[in-house]
């Protein structure tokens, strides 16, 4: 990976991030420590270790999803660097629509819409039917069936959701993509499908930070490794 951080697409400083629980008497759990990491243009960037080691909260974090205790996160919006660590609700949503598109590993969608729909509504800067038209080509590339693409999700398999949940996180071709274990329901068929996506991914220049605990797919979209240990392992 590059070492120009001026010209990274997302960047973070001395990031902390620590849980209170106000349950237990305001005790504070710290779990990412001084977490400094760089991604550019066309590069993919796997966040490692053990489970419960902080990944998934790192990722969120980076999203705005979490409110970090200290350090900086820049993501280029725009040609300008926004910290989503300081940004107000209404600048996160902008950069958010705009640039910083996110895969959880869960599909959390409005019930009783149609799947097509769910997908189409993610696309950025496509006419309706265009939209549609992307949609149903992304849901044949990930293998759900044309007779579900009218139906909810809500009583998919976890497999044909998450797929439905990568469709609707790869419509928008954000600059800056997150994913989080994007593989994790999916048979090895489906991998492929996925692992192709990325690296098409890759090829539009978009930056992507991910989890995958596939040892496979990690090997083929990776292009570094960023260690998340957990803080009481850590040095």
């Amino acid at each position: 990976m590059s070492d120009d951080l001026s010209t990274a697409m997302l960047r973070t400083e001395s990031v902390d991030k620590s849980f209170v629980l106000h349950l237990r008497n305001g005790l504070s759990i710290p779990v990412l420590r001084h977490v400094g990491l760089s991604v550019h243009e066309g590069e993919c960037l796997a966040l490692t270790g053990p489970s419960g080691a902080g990944k998934s909260t790192l990722l969120r974090s980076l999203y705005g999803n979490y409110h970090v205790d200290s350090g900086r996160i820049w993501v280029r919006h725009e040609g300008t660097l926004v910290d989503i660590a300081s940004a107000s609700p209404r600048t996160i949503v902008r950069v958010r629509a705009g640039t910083l598109g996110y895969v959880s590993q869960f599909l959390r969608v409005v019930p009783r819409v149609a799947t097509i729909d769910i997908v189409a509504e993610a696309a950025r800067g496509l006419a309706p039917e265009a939209a549609r038209a992307r949609a149903e080509a992304l849901l044949a590339q990930l293998n759900i069936p044309r007779r579900l693409h009218a139906l909810p999700p809500a009583t998919f398999s976890g497999g044909e959701q998450q797929r439905v949940n990568l469709a609707r996180g790869f419509i928008g071709n954000h600059p800056v993509l997150l994913l989080d274990e994007p593989t994790a329901s999916l048979d090895g068929e489906n991998c492929d499908v996925v692992i192709d996506m990325i690296l098409a991914a890759k090829r539009r220049n978009t930056a992507i930070v991910g989890i995958f605990h596939d040892a496979r797919v990690r090997a083929a979209v990776a292009d570094a490794i960023y260690p998340v240990s957990p803080l009481q392992d850590a040095a």
